[in-house]
């Protein structure tokens, strides 16, 4: 097929620092290119300005064989460009069907909004992806799984010729992928051009023609996928060999729990949670979406309020109403929504890191700014985090480097229990090794860590002891060499036969 789409010498400079720099290729109509590349590689910037969200610095852009201008994301709509951006986009207050036809509300003939239709066709695009969600529910109620199906719908709803997916599957699980696949298979029989974004270079491998790699701001190559293999691909994006991502799995004495959760309950979400966790032990919670990990995870929090049960943390019943009695009592949570519920976007990384612990920065009531930043010097240091400076906004930095910093925050709180809620969404995969060779440093600072994850490698890599969850109840604990995919899945559907 001839190209749809052509780079030619695309740069690109944020404060005299050149993010992209002279990127050339093309992409051929009706194809999935895979695009990778570390967290800052310029997968982000690239993208962005294919959708007019950025205007090259240098260089120019051909659609359908002609040079074209892009100066806004209007502009690309109306060239049947759209994208599944990584951080949603998305209104809280507003319902679901609202958000999937927001801009492209479809009117009755006296100018009305035709409601009955958009619920409808929203019903039935979700329905396609095998997510039923309530049209009517609150963007603000929904899990972050269900958020990123809404915002998939929104993209498709928009019949677009060229497709950007930017990191869609982080948060879903291996049976919302493959219906995913399914679709974006189905795009492709139809003509549509599909760019897709993602570090699980095992789903590139699966879902690709071709896959284009970036490193630096600059393109190392782009290949035939059937001429690539995932090591090579690693090897291409970090530009050296690559090691094993899991660090040798912990070996933890169960003897006094750390924390001890009896007969946890929320109306409509949880029904008798139990369970326990041991100083220093790396434990893993699995499940399918809407099972109740992250609500758990919230419910110890203080986020959530609980009906019934008891939290006991060193052998003591402690009260948790509110986050702040979590973090006084020694939790800390880093929240699977990082831009919603985590990090302040327009806040640079040492008053990111120092929010929790903000007592510690304070002299004679005021903020010792050299401090935060002496302090922030050590993390960025400590965590390899890329920025161009400390005050740049956060908004400006790599989901990877966000991520980094966010785990940063917590850590100054200096917690004895870390909750990780999906603590590697949207990070390459050598960022990832970086983020659990440090779950396990904490480990062996005796820092219990719970760890909830939709990636079962990630689980099965990382920990020696997990829980499953099903419909808001513990399934069953796996250990050692049970915790396997197929035991895993086994709990969470609650399938009594395995086929063989």
């Amino acid at each position: 097929m001839p190209p749809i789409l052509e780079l030619q010498g695309i740069s690109k400079e944020f404060s005299s620092v050149r993010v992209l720099n002279q990127v050339s290729f093309y992409i051929r109509a009706g194809e999935i290119m895979g695009l990778i590349g570390e967290n800052g590689a310029g997968k982000s910037t690239l993208i962005k300005i294919i959708c007019g969200i950025y205007q090259p610095s240098e260089g120019k852009l051909v659609f359908d064989g002609k040079q074209v201008h892009i100066p806004d994301y209007i502009t690309a709509k109306k060239l049947g460009i759209a994208m599944v951006p990584q951080e949603f986009n998305l209104i809280n207050t507003l319902t679901v069907y609202e958000n999937i036809f927001l801009g492209n509300e479809i009117r009755l003939p006296t100018g009305l909004l035709d409601k009955k239709t958009m619920k409808s066709l929203a019903e039935k695009q979700l329905a396609e992806l095998h997510m039923p969600i309530s049209v009517n529910k609150l963007i603000k109620d929904l899990s972050v799984a269900e958020k990123q199906m809404v915002e998939i719908s929104k993209a498709l709803m928009l019949h677009a010729r060229f497709l950007i997916m930017d990191e869609p599957t982080t948060t879903l699980t291996g049976r919302e992928v493959a219906t995913l696949f399914e679709i974006m298979r189905g795009l492709k029989q139809q003509g549509v051009t599909i760019i897709f974004v993602s570090h699980k270079l095992q789903e590139i491998q699966e879902i690709c023609d071709r896959v284009t790699v970036l490193r630096d701001g600059e393109l190392i190559s782009v290949d035939d996928i059937h001429d690539i293999n995932e090591q090579n691909m690693a090897r291409k994006m970090i530009g050296r060999d690559f090691q094993q991502v899991f660090p040798q799995k912990r070996r933890v004495e169960l003897s006094e729990p750390i924390l001890e959760v009896v007969g946890l309950s929320i109306p409509g979400l949880l029904h008798n949670i139990a369970f326990k966790l041991y100083k220093g032990e790396i434990l893993g919670f699995a499940g399918l979406v809407g099972s109740g990990r992250t609500e758990t995870a919230e419910a110890l929090m203080g986020i959530r309020k609980i009906q019934d049960g008891k939290i006991i943390i060193n052998g003591e019943s402690v009260d948790i109403r509110n986050p702040k009695d979590a973090v006084k009592a020694g939790l800390g949570y880093l929240s699977e929504d990082r831009q919603g519920k985590g990090i302040v976007m327009d806040f640079g990384i040492p008053q990111n890191i120092s929010l929790i612990a903000l007592k510690k920065y304070i002299r004679n009531f005021l903020i010792d700014k050299k401090a935060e930043r002496i302090n922030a010097d050590e993390y960025i240091k400590r965590f390899r985090i890329a920025a161009a400076s400390y005050s740049a906004a956060l908004r400006y930095l790599s989901g990877g480097n966000q991520q980094k910093v966010y785990l940063g925050r917590w850590v100054e709180t200096e917690p004895s229990i870390l909750i990780l809620d999906e603590p590697t969404r949207g990070i390459d995969v050598n960022a990832k090794r970086e983020i659990y060779e440090f779950i396990h440093h904490l480990a062996d600072r005796n820092i219990s860590c719970i760890v909830i994850s939709s990636e079962m490698e990630e689980l099965i890599g990382l920990c020696s002891r997990l829980y499953v969850m099903k419909e808001g109840t513990i399934a069953g604990q796996l250990q050692d060499e049970h915790i396997n995919e197929e035991e895993i899945m086994f709990l969470a559907t609650g399938i009594k036969e395995m086929s063989a």
